[in-house]
């Protein structure tokens, strides 16, 4: 089963895009590896969907959240007692 793609879009004044020196398609990488990034921090999306979001490989995220300085884990101690926990159960 193929999965359905959205097609979303907003408007910017070209005069940004002066400003940034930037092309349509580097503005549109940039702002879903940012949202990406977001949502990501906010544990709003795992690790694998915010690189999907922002079209990358889950390597190719990591990297790039190493050069922003990000957490690529960030396990609260419950969080990380429970993996822990659950990893003891593994035959």
């Amino acid at each position: 089963m193929t999965e359905r793609l959205l097609d979303i879009s907003f408007q910017i004044k070209e005069n940004i895009l002066l400003s940034l020196k930037e092309t349509k398609e580097d503005f549109l990488k940039k702002i879903l590896f940012i949202s990406a990034l977001a949502l990501y921090k906010d544990r709003k999306l795992s690790l694998g969907k915010a690189a999907e979001l922002a079209s990358y490989t889950k390597i190719e995220f990591i990297e790039l959240l190493k050069k922003e300085q990000g957490f690529v884990f960030d396990y609260t101690k419950e969080e990380m007692d429970e993996i822990f926990e659950d990893a003891k159960k593994l035959p």
